[in-house]
């Protein structure tokens, strides 16, 4: 018999019939809460295959009698999604260079240069995480209302940089880069830019890969910011124009609501399943250390 690599529990920990029990509980409470996150996904995919009769049926069905794909082809119609993708992608693009240009810069001074204060900046940006975000919306409305930056992609490249989570994590990452590399660097000639461009920048692929995905979902799924800032039509993101032209929909059949809501629900769900390995390995990297 194959014995069990070592972990929380042993070969000899499987025998005993209480630490069974607790696995098997384990067991089904996990596939409970896989089942419980897969449900609702597996109900948008087959209602928008459905008969917008069938989708109104009660009790309802998990699978359809009758498999009808044009329902998808009807929902790209309905609205103009490449347009709201191309929009969600512009932000995405600006909050991106923003995380790695201004957060990285600003991590890698607290981490590699002598910045005067740097400890109590650093807790600063910490005790930032502890207030609720909702209680700074106004104020960078406010904000952006007076520079005139509404209705301009500025609106949320601008706040993009002032995140103090993602500069603690890259922070924390930059911390366990050998100060020596630096120091060589500045030997050589290397000025602070090139020090981070071309030694730090390149070795920290992983937590700018995971910053990557969260930045790729946080601009994915919001709407409540982009419904203040942006007042034209033509501009919204796909989750801000899901919501008005979607969900607040009055006389779209419910079967077409589906299918463009699984068209809008795949792409991220794909991106995770496919990077979540940097996921995990940017966290553990770039975790924040008490």
């Amino acid at each position: 018999m194959k014995s069990l690599e070592r972990g929380i529990l042993s070969s000899y920990d499987y025998r005993k019939k209480t630490n069974k029990i607790g696995f098997l509980i384990a067991i089904v409470v996990i596939i409970g809460m896989v089942a419980s996150m897969i449900y609702p996904v597996l109900t948008a995919l087959f209602n928008g295959l459905k008969t917008n009769v069938e989708a109104n049926s009660f009790p309802p069905r998990l699978l359809p009698t009758e498999w009808h794909f044009d329902n998808y082809s009807k929902g790209w119609e309905f609205m103009n999604l490449p347009l709201f993708l191309k929009n969600t992608l512009m932000i995405f693009g600006g909050n991106m260079v923003m995380t790695v240009v201004v957060l990285g810069l600003a991590a890698f001074s607290l981490s590699k240069l002598n910045v005067p204060y740097q400890r109590g900046i650093y807790f600063f940006f910490m005790i930032t995480l502890f207030i609720p975000p909702s209680t700074y919306i106004i104020p960078n409305f406010l904000n952006l209302k007076d520079l005139g930056l509404l209705n301009t992609y500025a609106a949320f490249w601008l706040p993009a940089g002032a995140s103090a989570f993602y500069l603690l994590l890259l922070k924390n990452f930059f911390d366990g880069i050998h100060h020596e590399m630096i120091e060589a660097a500045r030997i050589d000639g290397a000025s602070d830019w090139k020090s981070f461009s071309l030694i730090v920048l390149p070795l920290s692929i992983p937590i700018f890969s995971t910053l990557a995905i969260f930045v790729f979902s946080t601009a994915w799924n919001d709407w409540f910011w982009p419904s203040l800032v942006m007042h034209s039509d033509s501009k919204y993101p796909l989750a801000t124009a899901v919501y008005k032209y979607v969900i607040s929909a009055q006389r779209l059949n419910l079967n077409i609501r589906f299918a463009i809501l699984t068209m809008v629900m795949l792409p991220p769900i794909v991106v995770f399943l496919t990077f979540q390995k940097f996921i995990m390995r940017g966290l553990q990297l770039g975790g924040v250390k008490g």
